[in-house]
C-alpha cells in the first residue's frame, strides 16, 4: 500500500488566508513548510489511485503530485474519491473535479443527502461520477487492489447544519474513519474525531498504520491565541496534548506507525522545532506534511 499525504491541515491550510497568528507569519515568512488542507491518496499499485476527502485545495494537490498526473489527453490514474464527512473542507473539492472526468464518488448515505441537497454539486455529472452509497462496517472495493471499510467515530454535523443545539459526540454516518486494507496490511484514517471511547481503541488496535486527528494540540488553543471562541471539542475534535488527549490515549495502543494530519495553523505541532512536535516524536508520532509517502 502506498500513500500521499496531499494536504495535512485543517480547515483554513497554513498560512489561512486571513490569519497572523505565530504559525501563519512564519510559514509566510519559508520559516516553517506551508500546508494545504485535508486530503490524502492510496494505492496498491501506484496506477490505479483512490483520493480521500477532496480539499478546496486539491487542484494544486494534484498538480504537486506526479503519481496522479494525466496519461493521456483526459486519462487520469484516478479511480475514485471517498469523503469522511460534510465538512467544507473535505467536499468542496468535488466542484474542481467537475470536468467531465469519470470516477467513482463513496460515502455514508447521510454524506450523500448533504451533497445531494446543495445543487451546486449536481455540476459533478452522476453519469460519469456515480454516487455509490456506503453502509457502516461493509467492506467495499475503493480501487484496485484495496478493500476499504467505513466505520463511525464521534463527530459532529457540518457547521453549515448546526442548529441550536450541537451534538459534539455524535456516533453515525456523518463522521466516519477509513480502514484500508491491501495485501494484508491494514491501514486506518481519521481526520475528525471528538473522543476516544474504549469501542474506538480497540478498533485501532494492531493496525499497521493510523492517520489520526491532530487539529489542535489543547482544547483551550484558539480562545487562549485570540483566534476563535470554540473550543476544539466544540469543533468535534479531541486534542492531542491535554491529559485526556489523544497522545496520552493512545499510548498504550499497539500500531505499526501513528501520524497526525489535519493540523490546525494555530496548533504548534505546524513547527517542526517546537517543543510541542518533541513531545510527539517522542511518544513515536510522525508530524503529516504535504507530498509526506507511506508505503507499508
Amino acid at each position: 500500500m502506498r500513500i500521499i499525504i496531499l494536504g495535512a491541515a485543517a480547515g483554513g491550510g497554513l498560512p489561512q488566508w486571513n490569519c497572523g497568528c505565530a504559525n501563519c507569519i512564519a510559514a509566510r515568512h519559508g520559516r516553517i513548510p506551508p500546508m494545504t488542507q485535508s486530503s490524502m491518496a492510496v494505492s496498491s499499485d501506484g496506477e490505479n489511485w483512490a483520493v480521500i476527502n477532496a480539499s478546496p485545495d486539491i487542484r494544486a494537490q494534484l498538480a504537486a503530485t506526479p503519481a496522479l498526473h494525466p496519461t493521456g489527453p483526459r486519462t487520469v490514474p484516478l479511480q475514485s474519491v471517498l469523503v469522511t464527512n460534510g465538512d467544507i473542507d473535505h467536499v468542496a473539492g468535488l466542484l474542481t473535479l467537475r470536468e467531465k472526468q469519470a470516477f467513482e464518488l463513496f460515502a455514508t448515505a447521510a454524506i450523500h443527502e448533504v451533497l445531494a441537497e446543495n445543487p451546486m454539486f449536481a455540476a459533478v455529472d452522476t453519469e460519469l461520477v456515480p454516487r455509490r452509497t456506503v453502509a457502516l462496517d461493509t467492506s467495499f472495493g475503493l480501487a484496485a487492489g484495496l478493500t476499504a471499510k467505513l466505520f463511525a467515530v464521534p463527530g459532529k454535523v457540518p457547521l453549515y447544519l448546526e442548529g441550536d443545539v450541537v451534538d459534539t459526540a455524535l456516533v453515525g454516518e456523518t463522521t466516519v474513519g477509513v480502514e484500508i486494507t491491501a495485501e494484508g496490511r491494514r491501514a486506518l484514517y481519521i481526520p475528525g474525531c471528538a473522543d476516544l471511547p474504549g469501542w474506538l481503541l480497540e478498533r485501532v488496535e494492531g493496525a499497521d498504520l493510523l492517520l489520526f486527528d491532530g487539529t489542535l494540540w489543547s482544547d483551550d488553543e484558539m480562545i487562549t491565541a485570540g483566534l476563535g471562541a470554540k473550543t476544539g471539542r466544540r469543533m468535534g475534535h479531541i486534542s492531542v496534548g491535554d491529559p485526556d488527549g489523544s497522545l496520552a490515549r493512545l499510548a498504550d495502543t499497539r500500531l505499526g506507525r501513528r501520524v497526525f494530519v489535519h493540523i490546525n495553523n494555530s496548533n504548534p505541532l505546524c513547527d517542526p522545532a517546537s517543543p510541542q512536535s518533541a513531545r510527539a516524536q517522542d511518544a513515536g508520532w510522525q508530524i503529516a506534511r504535504d507530498g509526506m509517502e507511506i508505503s507499508l
